[in-house]
C-alpha cells in the first residue's frame, strides 16, 4: 500500500507500510505546524554526554544537569541512565539506484550486521526499512535479528531518492515505541532527488518526538562525477538534520570511517540519558537545550519540544 506522506505525517500514531509522494507536491508546506503534538504536563529527553575527548560519560546525576527551555532553566523532574533499558532502532536504507556506485551497498551491509549484533535479543528489537521514492518496512519490529539479516538481501539499488521524506516517514513509525530508547540509523548516499520536505523541516518532525537519527553517509571519497557522489552541501544539511535530532552523521566512506561510525553510534545507545522535566503552558514548538554544569562536557540531545496547545 502506497501513502501519501502528507496524510501520513499528522497521524503519527499510524504506522506506515510505505509511501509515495505525489507527483504534484511541488513545494513543501512551509511551517511544521503538524507536528505530533502532545498534551502531556512530562516532556522526556534522551542524551548522550562525552568529554573533551570524545568518551561517553555516564555516571552523572541530577543535579549535574541543567533544562533550558526558551532560554529559561526548568527543573528536572527524574533521570535515568540505565543501559539496560529496552532500545529500538530502525536501519533505514537507501534503496536508490545511486547506491550501486562504489561500495555503498556492501557498506550499509556492513553497519546494518553490527547494529544488529549490538542489540539484545532478551529486551531490544528492530526493524528493516527501505526507500527510493517510497517507504518500505521489509521487517516490522522483532527481536528475531537473524530474520531481519534475511531481509537485508532485498534492499536493491535502483530508482530515484526521497530521502527526506523517508526519514519523517520512519520517525512517525518508531516514535511510536514509547517506552523505549529510540533511533533510527540512515544508511545514505546522501543524495536526495524528488521529497516534498525540506532537512529542517524532517529534523523538526524528529526532534519533537525525541526520534534520535543518525546517518552514516556513504558516498566514495573522491567525486566521480556531478551525480555521483554527496557534495559538501548535502552533508552539512545531513549533519544538521542530525544534531537537531540528538544524533549525528558519521562520513563512512572508508572502512575505517564505518569501523568508527559503528563504535560511536552503539557507545551512544547504550549510554542515553532519559531526562524529564515539566512542559510549560504554551502552543507550539518550543526551543529547549540540554546542559550540565561542567563545561567541558557536551552534550548531545535534541533541540525542540511540541508542548500543549492551548486550552
Amino acid at each position: 500500500m502506497n501513502v501519501s506522506l502528507r496524510r501520513a505525517l499528522p497521524a503519527a500514531a499510524v504506522a506506515l507500510a510505505a509511501f509515495q509522494v505525489p507527483a504534484s507536491a511541488q513545494q513543501p508546506p512551509q511551517a511544521p505546524h503538524f507536528v505530533f503534538r502532545s498534551s502531556v504536563d512530562l516532556v522526556s529527553v534522551t542524551a548522550v554526554v562525552r568529554d573533551k575527548r570524545g568518551h561517553v560519560v555516564s555516571s552523572l546525576t541530577r543535579d549535574q544537569f541543567e533544562i533550558r527551555d526558551a532560554g529559561q532553566s526548568r527543573p528536572i523532574i527524574d533521570l535515568q541512565a540505565d543501559a539496560t533499558s529496552p532500545t529500538s532502532v530502525a536501519l533505514l536504507m537507501d534503496g536508490s539506484g545511486s547506491m550501486r556506485m562504489g561500495p555503498a551497498l556492501e557498506y550499509s551491509r556492513v553497519i546494518a550486521d553490527a547494529v544488529l549484533d549490538s542489540l539484545d535479543a532478551g529486551r531490544d528489537d528492530a526493524a528493516l526499512m527501505s526507500f527510493d521514492t517510497r517507504l518500505l518496512t521489509l521487517h516490522g519490529f522483532s527481536n528475531d535479528f537473524a530474520a531481519i539479516r534475511r531481509s537485508l538481501d532485498e534492499v536493491k539499488g535502483w530508482g530515484s531518492t526521497s530521502l527526506y521524506d523517508a526519514i519523517a516517514g520512519a520517525a512517525g513509525i518508531v516514535g511510536e515505541r514509547t517506552q523505549n530508547r529510540r533511533a533510527i540509523v540512515v544508511l545514505t548516499d546522501g543524495a536526495d532527488t524528488v521529497s516534498a520536505y525540506t532537512p529542517e523541516q524532517v529534523s523538526l518532525i524528529a526532534s519533537s518526538i525525541d526520534v534520535p537519527i543518525y546517518v552514516f553517509s556513504l558516498a566514495p571519497a573522491q567525486p566521480m562525477g556531478p551525480n555521483d557522489t554527496v557534495t559538501a552541501s548535502r552533508r552539512n544539511a545531513l549533519g544538521e538534520l542530525a544534531h537537531a535530532t540528538g544524533g549525528e552523521l558519521f562520513v563512512a566512506d572508508t572502512p575505517k570511517a564505518v569501523e568508527a561510525g559503528i563504535k560511536r553510534l552503539v557507545d551512544d545507545l547504550r549510554h542515553q540519558y532519559l531526562i524529564s522535566f515539566e512542559a510549560s503552558a504554551f502552543q507550539g514548538l518550543r526551543r529547549i537545550e540540554v546542559r550540565t554544569r561542567r563545561s567541558e562536557l557536551r552534550v548531545k540531545s535534541r533541540g525542540w519540544y511540541h508542548g500543549r496547545v492551548g486550552e
